[in-house]
């Protein structure tokens, strides 16, 4: 056949033979030099210029090595931050995670991922209506952004915000009514009016919209355990677990139901793996330490109890506790002063002023005892709910 470097006249071209080597005398210098060395750096712009033309041609840009490295300098200022506050977010942080974000530029802070990064580090730290102005500072900056609106809801309901929640879930499926955020911020919306069968019901469309969606089966289990279906709800905090092992809400889940029934020992096992897991939690340290109290381990209760209270000062519940195993303990004052600084935080809460009562009456001051029992009375019908 004819080599592939020559095309027969008969093909109705010209006839032409193209050197087969660079050696041949047909090559140019410029040819042999390209050919050993490879083509010359060229300037686009430069060869559109002597060519008349205005606009240089499509190609691949250079960037000169001093302007590649200042912008993959701004480059790495601006992602590093972010992945500082993943990183910490992802090993519950929150703290750290905080400082990251304050870390970027005011432009960059305010984007919907950095808001939600934000919104779920303060709440992670118990810190609802901080909280809450970061989610909806991200609701406006980026209003069809569904990411993290579980978590969003879930603050709204512990800050028991009916009307907002009830928006959020609106807004939810206005955007996108097969994303499984839209269903859970459904669920516990009804969830806070008390609706658990349509919470459930809820929860479980999330979950046939994304099996694998832990955050789900932990909400199934919480509603279950609100029904007091122990049962189910453990089944639905472990399919939490085995979809992420590091999902200590269902661990903290599995150690209340096991509180509930007394079995304590298990409890605290779980409580133990949700603390190895999230050891910045107040309320992991505050449920362990009930249930060393429960195993009559008092002086591990106070311990556990004291870093509970230590972590958040404004967790009622470990003062609450702290103060019933200093009574168990026939350490009335300091009982007392625990729970008076409590009553700074939770002003209307009956068990906190019946508490006191108990403690007065063992100290044999009856008149204070009747006075807290009467107030402890007149708050039970508004703290019943």
């Amino acid at each position: 056949g004819e080599p592939s470097s020559r095309r027969s006249s008969e093909d109705g071209g010209a006839e032409f033979h193209a050197p087969d080597h660079p050696d041949h005398p047909g090559w140019s210098a410029a040819e042999h030099h390209a050919f050993v060395h490879g083509p010359a750096h060229r300037d686009p712009a430069r060869e559109a210029e002597a060519k008349g033309s205005r606009h240089p041609p499509t190609g691949p840009v250079f960037l000169a090595p001093g302007r590649f490295a200042e912008g993959a300098l701004a480059l790495r200022s601006l992602l590093a931050p972010l992945a500082d506050a993943a990183a910490h977010l992802s090993m519950f942080r929150g703290a750290e995670c905080v400082a990251s974000l304050s870390r970027l530029d005011a432009r960059q802070r305010d984007t919907g991922y950095a808001l939600c990064l934000l919104g779920k580090a303060h709440a992670e730290m118990v810190e609802y209506q901080e909280s809450a102005r970061a989610f909806e500072r991200a609701r406006r900056v980026d209003p069809t952004r569904l990411e993290s609106c579980e978590v969003y809801s879930t603050v709204l309901w512990h800050l028991k915000r009916e009307t907002r929640l009830s928006h959020l879930a609106q807004e939810c499926v206005s955007v996108d009514r097969l994303a499984p955020q839209t269903w859970c911020a459904l669920g516990n919306c009804f969830s806070l009016q008390k609706e658990h069968e349509t919470a459930l019901r809820f929860f479980r469309r999330a979950l046939q919209l994304d099996p694998k969606y832990p955050y789900a089966h932990t909400l199934c289990g919480h509603e279950y355990f609100a029904n007091e279906d122990f049962e189910k709800a453990m089944t639905s905090y472990r399919a939490a677990i085995r979809v992420d092992p590091r999902h200590y809400n269902a661990w903290y889940g599995l150690g209340t139901v096991y509180y509930r029934q007394e079995k304590y020992e298990l409890s605290e096992y779980h409580f133990r793996h949700a603390l190895g897991i999230n050891s910045r939690s107040s309320v992991l340290f505050c449920y362990l330490g009930m249930a060393q109290h429960a195993l009559r381990r008092t002086g591990d209760a106070l311990e556990l109890l004291q870093r509970a209270v230590a972590l958040d000062a404004k967790n009622p519940l470990a003062k609450y506790e702290k103060a019933s195993v200093l009574l168990s303990d026939d350490k009335f004052q300091e009982a007392l002063l625990e729970l008076e600084e409590l009553k700074t935080v939770a002003p209307r809460e009956a068990s906190v002023f019946f508490l006191m009562g108990r403690i007065y009456k063992k100290l044999g001051l009856a008149d204070q005892a009747m006075v807290n029992f009467s107030v402890a009375l007149d708050l039970k019908p508004a703290s019943s709910d």
